[in-house]
């Protein structure tokens, strides 16, 4: 019976664990979402700006992507997009989101 019962628990607190992980936001998340990057952009449809999907496309494979969305956020780039006052670290996350998407 013992062991029934540590095994529903640990089955109950595994499966806990795992349905929580959309629970929490990265730090990266919650600046896009503060920033309200969905004003313009989607994960994979165009709005007034280019869908992160396209985005991954236009950069993939290119050596110097990260290093240039870091600068286009920081500075506004010449779309006028808006900047975005992070850390370069929260700035690097941002863009790992973005050119992971598909």
């Amino acid at each position: 019976m013992k062991s029934t019962f540590a095994t529903f628990s640990i089955a109950s607190a595994a499966a806990a664990f795992a349905l929580s992980g959309t629970a929490f936001a990265s730090p990266a998340e919650d600046l896009i979402k503060a920033g309200k990057c969905a004003n313009c952009h989607t994960a994979t449809t165009t709005k007034k700006g280019p869908s992160w999907a396209s985005i991954a496309q236009k950069y993939n494979g290119k050596a110097d992507a990260e290093a240039k969305l870091v600068t286009l956020l920081k500075t506004g780039g010449p779309d006028d997009h808006n900047k975005v006052v992070a850390s370069d670290a929260d700035l690097k996350a941002i863009v790992s989101i973005v050119l992971t998407s598909k």
